[in-house]
């Protein structure tokens, strides 16, 4: 036979390909995998305490497994240079600002359009003084600061001399400690061991040789589920009221005279995510859960030292309703 002969077969194949391809493909978009936009590269930060750890591993799993996305870690802190950061492409989403996007030295990231506010993320968080209950049952006065005047001495440590101490928190943490401590007129001084692990072994050490103790301490967190703690009351808040110091403000301390108040955490993205067209922008938007939900995975990671993704896989397959409204479905 010829090779011309052989021509009008070898086209009537390809077409056939064609079509047969082309069907396939029509399959494969009503499923949603051939036409979908792909999902790209997501940078989460992550903050330096259990909580967000949970937030950051568990929204990553969903991602990597539901979207294909190729997800990164940072780990910046909670600080100013953070939405600097983020405006600068280091990093494309925070699961976890404690307000300090709404402070007005934080707000030009947003007024310029580099920084998108999402709003909460289902989780209340709330700072505030505390101390053993074991503690607050032997000094009932220290239900509130007025009960902490001339109780300040019970507090001693080698750091603080004749002084008692507060122990602060995490220095990379909202906190006006020192500040109230001085509007107070207490004779307290603020000590800080650095990150939070060393905060939490010192405060624990005591907690259980039952030994007094005054720290810095927040909710949500894991670890309120394993200690029993009691909140020191604060003055109460005005319009005025600041939660984190910034010289910027300048000297008047008095701003810093408060408890410190309920906040909303939020999520924020950056504006050239929010417009990449990726499917993670969606996910991000409708992810929420509560302070139970963060603190099991919290618990688990560590608490009872697993695996971060081995967490995140446990949590997400326990849970897969919430997960379907994070996905849209």
């Amino acid at each position: 036979m010829s090779k011309s002969g052989t021509r009008p077969v070898r086209l009537a194949l390809l077409a056939l390909a064609l079509v047969v391809v082309g069907a396939l493909g029509v399959s494969a978009s009503a499923f949603g995998r051939s036409n979908a936009k792909s999902c790209g590269t997501v940078t989460l930060d992550e903050n330096a305490w259990a909580g967000a750890t949970a937030n950051v591993y568990v929204v990553k799993y969903v991602l990597e497994k539901n979207l294909g996305c190729e997800v990164n870690i940072e780990k910046l802190p909670e600080s100013t240079p953070l939405f600097q950061a983020m405006a600068d492409g280091k990093v494309d989403v925070l699961l976890e600002d404690w307000n300090n996007i709404q402070l007005k030295v934080n707000q030009k990231y947003v007024k310029s359009g580099q920084l998108i506010d999402l709003g909460s993320n289902g989780v209340i968080g709330h700072i505030g003084w505390f101390v053993p209950t074991y503690l607050m049952k032997q000094y009932p006065q220290l239900k509130t600061w007025q009960g902490l005047k001339g109780k300040e001495s019970i507090f001693k440590s080698p750091e603080s001399g004749s002084q008692g101490m507060f122990l602060g928190g995490d220095p990379s943490y909202v906190q006006k400690d020192a500040q109230l401590i001085k509007q107070l007129g207490l004779n307290l001084k603020f000590v800080s061991v650095g990150a939070e692990p060393a905060q939490v072994a010192r405060w624990s050490q005591a907690y259980k040789q039952k030994k007094p103790i005054l720290f810095y301490w927040y909710t949500p967190q894991y670890l309120n589920t394993a200690y029993q703690l009691s909140e020191i009351k604060l003055p109460a808040r005005s319009k005025k009221c600041v939660d984190s110091y910034n010289p910027k403000l300048g000297s008047n301390w008095s701003i810093y005279r408060c408890a410190y108040g309920q906040t909303i955490i939020e999520k924020v993205i950056t504006s050239k995510f929010a417009k990449s067209g990726s499917p993670a922008v969606g996910v991000i938007k409708r992810w929420k859960w509560s302070a139970n939900d963060q603190n099991t995975v919290a618990n688990l990671i560590a608490g009872k030292h697993m695996d971060p993704e081995k967490a995140a896989e446990q949590w997400v397959k326990a849970n897969p309703g919430k997960v379907k409204a994070w996905l849209g479905k």
